[in-house]
């Protein structure tokens, strides 16, 4: 299998220009953008690819509108070059992985007159900062207009609203999607591979302790360069370096709530400017399902973080405010809770302030770790983290300047978006299936439906349009070594429905196993793991 092949070429001795150790959003971005570089790059991830804080968060590419008020209200310009970064790789995303993101109005319901124009004004300049590379005009709408878009919006005392745009995007499979793009461009990437320790020569990191967590082998692997990517956890890799390192990184916990699609319009997704305590919310559409998000509340470093049922009453609370609807607990099919790396610039003269842009860090050793930031900014992080890298570490590369802003994600560059109507008619799949494939898999569609024509086309649930097929694909392709690493990352279904998740488990269980060879104490081993995490709430 392909990830045994990867192990084989992290073992083998071999010297890596880099070796990245993260594989969420920013740590896939470093690979890729060191690979197409021409760097011989290794990128390890002690679980899954965009198993923590990068497969949990708002599915949003948006320059932030918070931020922009932000800017305005205290003339803050770091906030203000946040929000300019953000719209232009807002652009880049939606333009270099079309398959895995699309553009979504966004309505911002208005409750008093004296909102209008402050939030239109504010909404207009962010239409403004976004110069060339706009995707939609914001404007006002009538209360007639807003209850038209999102009909489940509370109507008493309405007035009016404001129409805006932002991109969306499935951000599970677009980590994975970069790091699968990377490994083409010559990078070795596996999961499930952990930094135990650094090791040093000359008082310099040369390279890492690597264990592999699901065989146990043990060994060093040499790089001219180690690169810190590992989010949340970042503190853990700069105390391996060096134990007295004072942190940078604090947490704080946001959760997600999923709903039936009754919720939301297909189309349009709805902002809630202000909560109680000053906060934004979201209610989008997410795969056939309505998305709603997210707290803000101080946490405690955990892989596999726990929503609180404060958390839940608090989006609930803020639902029957707005929505015409009733919301009950009852109604939630899946909960989840990801981390957000809060990041204290060490060099900044404030040293309480938090850095709301990603900070750079390099050890008197030579660990080179990049922090915070956000999903939507992950290649300029890359670019500068690379650029910081190829000087600091003496590395030559063969393109010494970044090729990422126009290089399609895998799935990308041939992407049809009429596609799935080429997948019913070559392959006879549902309308759904086919629309849901070419949206998963750009222009790698062809090759799950020609696995679903082999015999794997049945669905693994029946209100829901993944199939057996995915599995196989994901196995043999996408480097997926555990039930969960299907159900929640290769695919999205335990983010959206966990109970539907649960009633999967056996049958991706027995396609895995006889994929991979598995034994009846990896089978039980798989089963304990996969109800435990879809228990724990993903």
């Amino acid at each position: 299998m392909a990830r045994q092949q990867n192990l084989q070429q992290l073992q083998d001795g071999s010297v890596f220009d880099l070796l990245v150790i993260g594989g969420g959003a920013t740590g896939c971005g470093v690979a890729l953008d060191a690979a197409s570089r021409g760097l011989k790059v290794a990128l390890i991830e002690k679980n899954d690819f965009a198993e923590g804080t990068s497969s949990r968060s708002t599915k949003l590419v948006h320059g932030g509108v918070r931020y922009l008020e932000m800017a305005v209200k205290k003339l803050d310009r770091v906030q203000y070059n946040l929000v300019k970064d953000g719209l232009r790789e807002r652009y880049v995303l939606l333009k270099n992985a079309p398959h895995l993101s699309n553009r979504l109005a966004l309505v911002t319901p208005l409750y008093r007159w004296i909102d209008v124009p402050y939030v239109f004004t504010g909404l207009k300049l962010y239409d403004i900062l976004s110069g060339k590379r706009n995707i939609g005009r914001s404007r006002l709408l009538s209360r007639k207009e807003v209850l038209r878009r999102f009909p489940t919006v509370k109507a008493a005392g309405l007035k009016a609203g404001v129409l805006y745009y932002d991109g969306q995007f499935n951000d599970a499979r677009m980590a994975l999607s970069l790091a699968l793009t990377a490994e083409r461009q010559g990078a070795t990437i596996v999961n499930h591979v952990a930094a135990t320790g650094l090791f040093k020569e000359n008082g310099k990191i040369v390279g890492a302790e690597l264990i592999d967590s699901l065989s146990g082998a043990t060994w060093q692997l040499r790089a001219k360069g180690v690169i810190n990517a590992a989010g949340p956890f970042a503190d853990q890799i700069r105390q391996m370096d060096n134990p007295a390192a004072t942190k940078i990184l604090s947490a704080s916990s946001g959760i997600h709530i999923v709903l039936d699609k009754r919720f939301a319009p297909p189309d349009t997704g709805l902002m809630i400017p202000q909560t109680e305590d000053g906060r934004v919310l979201f209610v989008l559409p997410w795969e056939n399902h309505a998305l709603v998000g997210t707290t803000d509340e101080p946490a405690e470093l955990s892989e596999h973080p726990q929503p609180l049922a404060a958390e839940v009453d608090y989006l609930l609370r803020h639902l029957s405010r707005y929505f015409n609807l009733q919301v009950e607990k009852s109604d939630i099919k899946a909960v989840w809770s990801g981390l957000r790396p809060l990041v204290s610039d060490p060099k900044a003269t404030d040293t309480a302030k938090l850095a709301r842009d990603h900070v750079l860090e390099e050890s008197p050793d030579g660990l080179l770790t990049i922090a915070g930031g956000k999903w939507t900014t992950y290649r300029k992080m890359a670019l500068d983290t690379v650029d910081y890298a190829l000087k600091q570490f003496n590395l030559s590369a063969p393109k010494p300047t970044c090729q990422t802003e126009h290089l399609p994600i895998i799935g990308a560059a041939d992407y049809d978006e009429k596609g799935d109507l080429e997948l019913t008619r070559n392959y006879g799949l549902a309308a759904d299936i086919a629309s849901y494939l070419q949206r998963t898999y750009g222009d790698q569609a062809e090759q799950v439906a020609k696995l679903a024509e082999a015999g794997y086309g049945a669905r693994l649930v029946d209100d829901h349009p993944v199939l057996e097929a995915e599995v196989l694909y994901a196995v043999r392709h996408e480097l997926a070594e555990r039930v969960i690493d299907v159900l929640a990352r290769r695919l999205p279904l335990a983010l959206l429905d966990s109970e539907a998740a649960r009633r999967t488990v056996p049958r991706v269980l027995e396609l895995m196993a006889k994929e991979l060879d598995w034994d009846q104490q990896r089978c039980a081993e798989e089963s304990q793991l996969s109800e435990k995490r879809l228990t724990e709430a993903l």
